[in-house]
């Protein structure tokens, strides 16, 4: 008897019913297997009936064709993703940044940075010439293939194989398109597979004339130009399509290796490439030999008004704000930030006279709403490009004590309310006052202005510093702030100059936070408008912190920062010394300073309330109308957005005016020819004993608030 069922240990298999496995197409049924049973003999009636045969094993063709079918199923997939996923439209677009020119606010070049492009080429427009020597060197079979030319691959392999030099590379114009296009400059053979994948794509979606003009209009010709446009007019101040023969060879032999064979830096090795690219052109027909020998090298015409890309303090902080503001064109682009000339002018003559010693320095203005308007990032941007305004992260000492301070008064205390101003002898922190000068019990404004650091402590424990960070976080304070550390009272948590200076911003505007910017803020919409809803102070809380500040400059530490205008502020000396700081507003400037050493070291006997408070006034008193004396502007000349830049960060001693001498606690500031003026204290008071022609004049700096000023 013949058995039909499968074995017992098959019964529970999955049964074999018709399916469809594309691409291996239909799956037959199995073909069932005849066997004689043990010890039963077949029936007379079935002993006649053939046995059907073993399946056969499949062979290693039935395993390779099935191979290929998986591999050709997965290129069509990658080919289809690439066609729906690739950002084609990037090939329009420069591969290199466009060059920036930042001016300042009336117009004033300062720095560039980017790349010379300029606007696309297109084929139909230029000569033959021109189009038939980047393919006699590149790809003389361009027009022909599908993007991958398999006999220029094998020159270019058999050339170096033998080392004969190459006249042509390997790659075709489209592979190269794709490479600076869409991928990483990185030599693998990964990359190499990508690039010829997308260089298939391109072919398929592109013409041939729209790759060529991509392909002209990115490439690099050295000295930090990209596109034929741009090279052309570099080179030889004209238009690609007023190219002489000789130049665009020479042109089209730069692409091989353009930093190298730039003909402003090496004629020699431009020249002899330029040979290679003639005849090249011979050999593909372009030329005749005698037509290539009358070429000469031409003769180089560079005009160009630009100079090297040059950098500040400022437009460091602020190109990367400008990138982000620009769109990827072709277009060289011009745009105006928030820097005043005259306002960093003053900063960079103020501190270039400062009796700084080996110290550095930093110096930031900016109006209320966060409009930085001048930046001293160091003494000298050439010596140092590091930003200590934007970069550095120091402790802000008692500057800190501003958020102390806010949070006591948000507690419902005033300015009136009386603090322990007496040694702290009893925990695990026992800070000192500056010269160990105790009080007893002082009202909170007195405790403010002289600097109490022991009274800000016992106010940090009792508000908690939970409180005390609300209120730095409130004002933009980003940085890390020391939890359940009560010598964060005192400012030991480290933040940027920049950072500290936007948070008095936020208390001088009564508006926060304050987010610096470099570039003028687009109008709200009104959408904006609604959903924005700054911060504020009410009136008398406002009005509290004010009278406090105020008082620090009028009768604190900060007297040396007195104005004849209303001047608010506040004092910072880090541990040891080791950074000095003087913080305040007045008029509609917000100026932050600071001084220090880069290896942290200690300053010794400078302090917030010496050195940066006497740089902060004389900036101040420069910078606004009517806040002392000012020096009359020199005529300036309409300046050339693109002319040389200017380097605004750097020392200028040219003339004599109002040079400060540090002699301890007294100044003298030499004046020219105007005279001199002696700034000291005597009995407490400050005095400015001013020498000139007139005579000598003593006028007391203790100004009294206007009336209804707290």
């Amino acid at each position: 008897m013949l058995d039909h069922h499968p074995p017992v240990s098959d019964r529970h298999q999955p049964s074999h019913k018709r399916r469809w496995y594309w691409p291996f197409g239909r799956k037959a049924l199995a073909e069932p297997v005849f066997y004689q049973p043990h010890d039963d003999p077949l029936q007379p009636h079935l002993q006649s009936e053939p046995i059907a045969p073993l399946k056969k094993p499949r062979g290693k063709w039935w395993w390779y064709s099935r191979g290929l079918a998986v591999f050709l199923f997965l290129f069509i997939l990658l080919v289809a993703w690439l066609a729906i996923t690739a950002p084609l439209s990037k090939s329009l677009q420069p591969i290199a940044p466009p060059q920036i020119t930042l001016l300042t606010s009336n117009g004033q070049p300062i720095a560039r940075s980017g790349a010379v492009v300029d606007e696309p080429v297109e084929v139909a427009k230029l000569p033959n010439h021109v189009v038939n020597a980047f393919l006699a060197i590149e790809d003389r079979r361009f027009y022909s293939h599908w993007g991958l030319d398999p006999r220029s691959l094998a020159r270019a392999v058999w050339s170096n194989a033998t080392d004969n030099g190459m006249t042509q590379g390997g790659s075709t114009i489209t592979q190269q398109l794709a490479k600076f296009t869409f991928l990483t400059p990185e030599r693998s053979l990964t990359r190499k597979a990508r690039e010829m994948l997308i260089a298939f794509w391109m072919e398929a979606r592109l013409s041939k004339n729209e790759i060529l003009e991509r392909y002209l209009s990115n490439v690099y010709f050295g000295d930090n130009v990209y596109g034929l446009r741009a090279a052309s007019l570099h080179y030889y101040y004209r238009q690609p399509e007023n190219l002489k023969p000789e130049q665009a060879i020479m042109l089209a032999g730069l692409v091989q290796a353009p930093s190298r064979l730039a003909p402003t830096r090496n004629p020699d090795l431009a020249a002899k490439r330029a040979k290679l690219v003639k005849a090249a052109m011979v050999d593909a027909g372009f030329l005749t030999q005698a037509e290539a020998d009358k070429l000469r090298n031409p003769v180089l015409d560079v005009r160009s008004s630009n100079t090297l890309p040059t950098g500040t303090y400022f437009a460091d902080w602020a190109m990367p704000q400008a990138r982000a503001l620009s769109e990827m064109s072709y277009s060289k682009l011009n745009l105006t930030t928030t820097l005043d000339s005259r306002l960093q002018d003053i900063a960079r003559r103020v501190v270039g006279r400062a009796p700084l010693g080996n110290a550095q320095v930093a110096l930031v203005a900016m109006r209320p709403d966060g409009e930085v308007v001048a930046m001293i990032g160091g003494r000298d941007y050439q010596k140092s490009a590091f930003n200590r305004a934007t970069q550095a992260k120091r402790q802000p000492g008692s500057t800190f004590k501003l958020f102390v301070a806010l949070a006591a008064l948000r507690s419902g205390m005033t300015p009136e309310t009386m603090v322990d101003d007496s040694p702290i002898t009893k925990g695990g922190y026992l800070p000192k006052n500056s010269g160990e000068r105790y009080r007893g019990q002082i009202p909170l404004k007195e405790a403010f202005s002289r600097s109490s650091n022991v009274a800000a402590v016992r106010l940090f424990g009792e508000l908690g510093d939970k409180a005390v960070i609300r209120e730095a976080r409130r004002l933009g304070v980003r940085s890390s702030l020391a939890e359940d550390d009560p010598s964060l009272a005192l400012g030991t948590s480290t933040m940027t100059l920049m950072e500290l200076t936007a948070a008095y911003a936020g208390v001088a505007g009564n508006r926060w936070p304050v987010i610096p910017y470099a570039f003028k803020n687009k109008d709200q919409s009104w959408l904006e408008w609604l959903t924005d809803w700054p911060g504020s102070y009410g009136s008398r809380m406002h009005e509290d912190i004010e009278m406090m500040l105020r008082e620090t400059v009028r009768n604190g530490t900060g007297r040396a920062a007195g104005l004849s205008i209303p001047a608010y502020g506040k004092t910072g000396t880090s541990q040891n010394n080791r950074d000095a700081l003087f913080i305040g507003y007045a008029g509609d400037l917000v100026v932050g300073v600071w001084i220090g050493n880069d290896d942290n070291s200690s300053l010794k006997s400078v302090n917030g309330g010496g050195l940066p408070a006497r740089i902060w006034r004389d900036f101040m008193s420069q910078a606004i109308k009517g806040a002392g004396s000012t020096s009359k502007p020199k005529a300036a000349k309409k300046p050339d957005p693109d002319g040389p830049v200017q380097p605004l960060d750097l020392p200028n001693l040219e003339d004599l005016q109002d040079i400060p001498i540090d002699l301890g606690n007294s100044e003298i500031r030499i004046k020219g020819s105007d005279g001199a003026t002696l700034s000291t204290e005597i009995g407490g008071v400050p005095l400015d004993i001013s020498i000139d022609n007139d005579g000598v004049a003593i006028t007391s700096k203790r100004n009294e608030p206007p009336s209804g000023q707290q």
